[in-house]
């Protein structure tokens, strides 16, 4: 039963990572950084967003509350105009992400490739909300292992572009995401106006 509950979650994680997203972000990033500095991108985004998942699994909706005095519908409100905008970049630029002219590494690994485009919207809300169905360390393992899949995608996210780019569908396919992200994001939108009429 327990495993099924894993399979289920990290399913349900794995989605909401979207590591297709990730694989044109790193492909997009080869223009302006060497093959060392992409694998730095990579691993230390790919860390940063799992650093963020574990806090708000453990004490998210706490600080959230308490500290900043948020209700999850707000934060889902506002998280899903952020994954509305990305897929709408990815939609019309067919690009996630737009890189200005001597940006150093710094400057895109916590925002926005750790958080929204790793850690995004709908899987900070969703580590926030599964312990409670699932508990805490089923979802532990799926986020770990849905992070662990994306890393993998971002790493040989060059061999991958090269096959799409070989058949043509690597544009189509940039579009077709976009449109699926910005979908999620209105989504999550009307979910959290949903939660707040609710509680009115």
């Amino acid at each position: 039963m327990q495993f099924k509950e894993l399979l289920s979650a990290f399913i349900a994680f794995l989605a909401l990572v979207n590591p297709f997203q990730k694989l044109f972000v790193t492909m997009a990033l080869r223009d302006h950084y060497n093959r060392s500095e992409l694998q730095k991108i990579v691993n230390r985004s790919n860390l940063t967003a799992l650093m963020v998942l574990m806090i708000f699994l453990f004490v998210g909706e706490f600080v959230l509350s308490y500290f900043f005095h948020l209700q999850i519908y707000a934060f889902q409100f506002t998280c899903g105009l952020v994954l509305l905008y990305n897929g709408l970049m990815g939609l019309q630029k067919g690009t996630f992400l737009t890189i200005g002219d001597g940006m150093e590494i710094k400057d895109i690994i916590a925002v926005p490739l750790a958080v929204p485009m790793i850690a995004g919207p709908a899987t900070i809300t969703a580590v926030v909300s599964m312990p409670s169905m699932c508990g805490k360390w089923i979802t532990v393992g799926a986020v770990l292992l849905a992070i662990a899949v994306n890393w993998l995608v971002m790493w040989f996210a060059e061999p991958i572009g090269k096959v799409l780019t070989k058949y043509n569908i690597l544009m189509p396919l940039i579009r077709i995401i976009g449109l699926i992200v910005a979908a999620i994001g209105v989504q999550m939108m009307f979910n959290g106006l949903i939660i707040f009429i609710e509680n009115l």
